[in-house]
Parts: C-alpha cells; sequence; structure tokens
C-alpha cells in the first residue's frame, strides 16, 4: 500500500486528523479521498467529509468491495454524530456483512457498535443487546473495545443495572487511555458524569428530592409502592402494573400518591386528569367511573377508599407510598433531555427516538424556541434543533416514549 496512505490512516487511527490530511490533502485518489472524509469527520466539517466520503466511494473499483464498505461505515458514524436516525440502517447492516465476510473484523464490529448506539437512542434495547452479544471484545484494539465497553455501559444503565454500568466503564477508561485518544476519553467522562447526575425525582409525604441513577435501582427494590412517572407504571416488589396506555388513570394514581397518606378533593382530580376547572355533575361521573377503573386496575397493590372531600389510597400492606418524577417536569421535558446532550438534532430525528409524529415535535420545538428554552440553525429539511446542556437535567436514560392523549 502506497506509504502515505498507510501513515495518514495511522493519524487517524491515533486521532491526529491534522497529522493525516498533511499526508493526503492534495490528492484526489479513492483511497485519499476517503482518508480525507474521515479526517474532516474528525474534526467536526461533516457535509464536507459526506461528500469526501460519496466522492471516494465512487471511485472504488467493483473489486475494492470492502474499500466501499468501510466508507459506508464512516458515513454511518457521521449520520449517527449528526442525529440522522433516518439513514438507512440496512445499508449499514450490508456493509458490515461484507467486512465480515472479507475478514475485515476490527471494521466490522464498529459497525456494530454503531449498530448498538442508533439502537440505544431510539429505545430498542432488546435489539442494541443482541448486536452487543455477537461482538467478541477480546481481539479488539484499545480504542474499539472503549466503544464496546460504552455499549455495554449504556444498555446497563437504561437497564437500572448501574453496578455493571460502573464497572463497563472503568474498562472504556483503561482502554480509552490506552489508546491516547482525548475525544474518546472525553466520552467516557461523559458517561461517568451521567451516573453522578439526578436522574429522577423523589416525592413523598410532600417532600421531594432528586435521584441519582443508583438510587432509582434502589428503589425499584424498596417495599414501597412506587408510581413511576418516568414509565408510567406502579410497583412494588415484583408486581409491576403498567398504566402506559391509560394517561387519564395515571393522572389519578400520581395525584394520589402525591398526596397520600391525605386523601385529595374531587375538584383536583378533575384538574389532573381532566383538565377541568370546575367540578360539574359531569365531570363528578366521569371521576366516579375512572375512580372505579383504577380501583380494579390497582387491586392487587392498593384500594382507592372515599373520603367526604374526595379519594385517598389505602395500600394493602403498611409500608410507603412513593412518586418516582423527572427531575424538571415541563410540558416538552423529553425533547429538552435529548437536546441536552449538545448534539444538533432534525425534528425527524426527534420524532423517531421519541416514538412521537414529526409534526408534534415540530409543534415543541417551536413553542421551546419562543421561550429561548432551544435555538435552531438550517432551513427547511437542513434545519437543526439543538440547546446547551442544562445543569442537572435528566438524561435520557429513563424517558420512554410519551403518554398517549386520552
Amino acid at each position: 500500500m502506497d506509504s502515505l496512505i498507510t501513515a495518514a490512516g495511522l493519524a487517524l487511527a491515533a486521532g491526529d486528523p491534522l497529522g493525516a490530511l498533511d499526508r493526503v490533502a492534495l490528492r484526489e485518489d479513492a483511497p485519499a479521498l476517503a482518508l480525507r472524509g474521515i479526517a474532516m469527520a474528525q474534526l467536526g466539517d461533516l457535509d464536507r467529509a459526506k461528500l469526501l466520503l460519496r466522492r471516494a466511494v465512487r471511485g472504488f473499483g467493483p473489486k475494492e468491495a470492502v474499500a466501499r464498505a468501510r466508507c459506508v461505515v464512516a458515513e454511518a458514524e457521521i449520520a449517527l454524530v449528526s442525529r440522522d436516525l433516518g439513514w438507512p440502517a440496512k445499508t449499514l447492516d450490508a456493509a458490515r456483512a461484507t467486512l465480515e465476510k472479507h475478514g475485515d473484523r476490527l471494521n466490522a464490529a464498529h459497525a456494530g457498535h454503531l449498530t448498538v448506539r442508533r439502537l440505544l437512542l431510539i429505545g430498542r434495547l432488546d435489539e442494541a443487546e443482541r448486536v452487543l452479544a455477537g461482538l467478541d471484545p477480546a481481539p479488539l484494539p484499545p480504542a474499539s473495545r472503549a466503544a464496546h465497553e460504552l455499549a455495554v455501559a449504556g444498555i446497563a444503565m437504561r437497564r437500572l443495572r448501574t453496578k455493571a454500568a460502573r464497572e463497563a466503564l472503568e474498562w472504556a477508561r483503561l482502554a480509552a487511555n490506552r489508546a491516547g485518544i482525548a475525544g474518546l476519553t472525553a466520552e467516557v467522562d461523559s458517561a461517568f458524569l451521567a451516573l453522578e447526575t439526578p436522574a429522577a425525582r423523589l416525592i413523598a409525604n410532600g417532600d421531594e428530592r432528586p435521584l441519582l441513577l443508583e438510587e432509582v435501582e434502589a428503589l425499584q427494590a424498596s417495599p414501597a409502592l412506587v408510581v413511576d412517572a418516568l414509565r408510567y407504571l406502579v410497583h412494588k416488589h415484583e408486581t409491576t402494573i403498567s398504566l402506559a396506555t391509560r394517561p387519564v388513570l395515571f393522572a389519578l394514581a400520581r395525584a394520589l400518591a402525591e398526596a397520600w397518606p391525605a386523601d385529595v378533593s374531587r375538584e383536583e382530580l378533575v384538574a389532573r386528569a381532566f383538565g377541568g376547572k370546575h367540578a360539574d355533575e359531569s365531570h363528578r361521573a366521569r371521576l366516579r367511573v375512572e375512580i372505579g377503573r383504577l380501583r380494579a386496575e390497582l387491586r392487587m397493590l392498593v384500594d382507592i377508599g372515599a373520603t367526604k372531600r374526595g379519594f385517598a389510597l389505602a395500600p394493602r400492606q403498611a409500608g410507603q407510598v412513593l412518586v418516582l418524577a423527572r427531575p424538571i417536569e415541563e410540558r416538552h421535558a423529553a425533547v429538552l433531555a435529548f437536546l441536552a446532550d449538545g448534539e444538533s438534532w432534525a425534528s425527524s430525528a426527534l420524532a423517531l427516538a421519541l416514538g412521537a409524529g414529526q409534526r408534534s415535535v415540530q409543534r415543541a420545538l417551536e413553542q421551546l424556541a419562543l421561550t429561548g428554552k432551544v435555538q435552531s440553525f438550517g432551513h427547511g429539511r437542513a434545519r437543526r434543533w439543538m440547546t446547551p446542556p442544562v445543569a442537572g437535567f435528566t438524561t435520557t436514560l429513563l424517558l420512554p416514549a410519551p403518554l398517549p392523549n386520552g
């Protein structure tokens, strides 16, 4: 192989894009275009990087399938970084298969890690675990091993297995230090920070306090009855009841849990569940029906008794009643949580990640922009949205799909 191409490739592997460009900046052959594209991506010029990589793909001959597949993997990484989640995943799968077929296990593993990262962003944990289980980290060089352990930690954090997440991050830090790539080390440090940043808020007996992810995990094993406003669940011990498709019932359950052991007036329950300002007779009738439905759903865990002014929870066994909520709650908190990663997002990518309609996401972004919480740049399909990270704001680790309207 051309010595300059080899030297440029080694420079890129060491995280030195300027050194790579010094060697191939003036060349127009396909291998040089590919390396220039990767270098520009490392320097942050993603649009230029994509153009160079596509030119490289066209420049490689029909017998250079591996080289073309490597360019596809590089373009997929750019798509992930730029939050282009609609980039065709099957194209990356095909490139990975080509690399495995030709024995390029390192780049095939890199393609697999990119697939896992995309699946994590859109909340498909089971699929991410299956892909990751098929990747053997033992033969990987330090940089790739760090990427693997970051993926392991990402899944573990979302599964509320914080001990496993810390162990994976320690391995990732060790591998990143061995690789000597500053950007990789910063990514590991950022992942560690997620374990030290409030991931939820505990509400009990009229008081509230922030919880770290480790504390959220401990809460799952506690004897308390927990109304989980992060995932729209009510659970105690091994019994879990999902109200994700019953937003009115969940609103009632949360209102009753926040007030426990006191009761909640009918007027407040009507306001919380139906948005009504005054509880007229029709509202009261509907409230009785919905309370009956909630009582039936939660009968294994709690009873709901009528009081003179409203209703109150009565746990079937003595213990606490706790509410687990987001650290900061506002109407569009889920959108802000994704934007808080500091990357620029298209509304289509946010819709995919949130499992919501693109138009509803666009309306949310426009409302957030009016209050100065987000900003956009570009126009049309190139428009992107972002916001600086907000100190202490929720990560996306515990965000489910939004509650349906109802």
